[in-house]
């Protein structure tokens, strides 16, 4: 098997992994605006605030990766009895139905990050948190928390971002109760003194992280190499990933050395993709995966990951289609599920650009729904059609519809220079689909009334606009299906 099959297949073993992941949980709020003059008080841009985005990050970002890979995992953190703290309660809440467990220290300032964005432009982040050791009270219900979940477990995660939830010996200890159990440890490390990640499997700094450790330089593949075997060493591990931003990674064992090539054909934003690198280290390791294997995975992940802006995920498809080589412009990868399709959609709307939205069956295209589609994109910068299921169909259309498949009918749509994204939908109506894109204009066929077109109460109610676009007389499915059966 090629090593590209031998990845897709272990993509699909994903799902059956268990991980547990401990460390700094973090509240990344994010700010977007846009910037049209400079302030007359000071040299400084004025940003017009618009949208916000609130999400977890840190350790929390390394569980939502985990979850959205299909993985089982759970979050061991903690946080200050603050607002923002019980923001992140409920935010891990959200993520995954495993049960997880956020350890509430008193006094504490709970981590959060502000990032303020015009564009995909990052202008100034503000951060607010306490930086210091877990209290004694806290520290024993979180390594105790730790002790309970490690049986349970096939590899633990340590995302260390040196706010203290890890520090004061609880690494050591989890470390020491992870052999003990013969489980791996794989860490995101932080700060320059490792020592407290003995006896680890293996660590992921990126490359300044690497040489701040080591004290050695770090410039060339023969120094990282050299800096990665150093601490391999003094830390009885079984192997290093160095990540490298633009230049990919580079994975060292005791006995060999592999350097992946980044697979991002455009960085936009390398803000969580370490998280994103252990994740899939890690959700691979614990589907049985060597190594090697898992690196070249979450090398992958990471080329998807650094394309979006801000602390993002990568989604399996997203994963399966970089695997198989296909172009990001082709009609495949234009046909997504909601998720996929809200990161596409998110990254649009940060560079400025308007979405619309219109949908149908589309069983037989005709002039009449290409007629339709030009008048929708003649409105927007970025098309999405949504596209009825096959099941969807048959319940509004009757037994012997549809006539093309569902596949078939995305691919032709997704064939359209008109069409920027299509999103299959299994209800009857595309409202929760609707709600879902939050569409800047909704487009439908003037033979509908203004008053019952499908979602045009909350678009107009955000902002949005509905238009009636005009039908080409003539033309219907229906009445082609009818002609033919003559």
């Amino acid at each position: 098997m090629s090593g590209r099959a031998a990845l897709v297949e272990l993509v699909a073993r994903l799902g059956g992994a268990r991980v547990l992941v401990v460390g700094d949980a973090i509240l990344d709020r994010y700010e977007f605006g846009t910037v049209d003059r400079i302030s007359p008080e000071a040299p400084i841009p004025v940003l017009t605030l618009g949208r916000r985005d609130t999400v977890l990050g840190g350790a929390g970002n390394v569980l939502r990766n985990l979850v959205t890979l299909g993985t089982r995992a759970r979050l061991i953190t903690a946080v200050g009895d603050d607002d923002v703290g019980r923001h992140v309660i409920r935010l891990v809440e959200s993520e995954s139905a495993e049960p997880s467990t956020v350890v509430v220290d008193p006094g504490r300032v709970t981590s959060e990050k502000t990032r303020f964005i015009a564009g995909t432009q990052q202008l100034l982040r503000a951060d607010r948190e306490t930086v210091a050791p877990l209290g004694a009270q806290a520290r024993a219900r979180l390594v105790a928390a730790a002790n309970r979940e490690i049986a349970d477990a096939a590899i633990i995660v340590l995302s260390d971002y040196g706010k203290g939830t890890l520090g004061a010996g609880i690494a050591a200890d989890i470390i020491a109760a992870a052999r003990d159990a013969g489980k791996p440890v794989v860490v995101d490390p932080k700060g320059i003194d490792y020592s407290r990640y003995k006896g680890a499997f293996a660590l992921t700094p990126n490359r300044r992280e690497l040489g701040e450790a080591t004290g050695m330089p770090v410039a060339t593949d023969a120094e990282i190499i050299a800096a990665a075997k150093s601490l391999i060493a003094a830390l009885g591990l079984e192997a290093l990933v160095a990540t490298r931003s633009r230049d990919g990674m580079t994975l060292v064992t005791r006995d060999s050395v592999t350097h992946l090539k980044a697979e991002a054909r455009e960085v936009f934003d390398v803000t969580g993709a370490g998280d994103t690198v252990m994740a899939t280290l890690a959700a691979a390791l614990a589907s049985g995966a060597a190594i090697d294997a898992a690196a070249a995975l979450a090398n992958v992940a990471a080329g998807v990951v650094v394309s979006k802006l801000g602390a993002a995920v990568a989604h399996v498809s997203e994963i399966l289609t970089a695997l198989h080589h296909e172009d990001a412009a082709s009609a495949e990868t234009k046909v997504l599920t909601l998720g996929p399709a809200q990161d596409r959609i998110r990254l649009w709307r940060q560079t400025g650009l308007t979405v619309g939205f219109t949908n149908g069956c589309f069983d037989l295209l005709h002039p009449g729904h290409i007629s339709l589609i030009n008048q929708a994109k003649a409105d927007c910068d970025r098309l999405i059609v949504g596209l009825n299921s096959d099941a969807s169909v048959k319940r509004l259309k009757g037994a012997g519809r549809p006539l093309q498949g569902e596949a078939a009918r995305a691919t032709v749509l997704a064939s359209l220079a008109a069409v920027d994204l299509v999103i299959v939908f299994d209800d009857d109506t595309p409202l929760a689909t609707i709600e879902a894109v939050r569409p800047d204009l909704l487009v439908k066929g003037s033979d509908w009334a203004p008053d019952k077109v499908v979602g045009a109460d909350r678009v107009k109610r955000w902002g949005g606009t509905v238009k009636l676009a005009k039908l080409e007389p003539g033309h219907s499915t229906t009445a082609t299906i009818a002609r033919m059966a003559r």
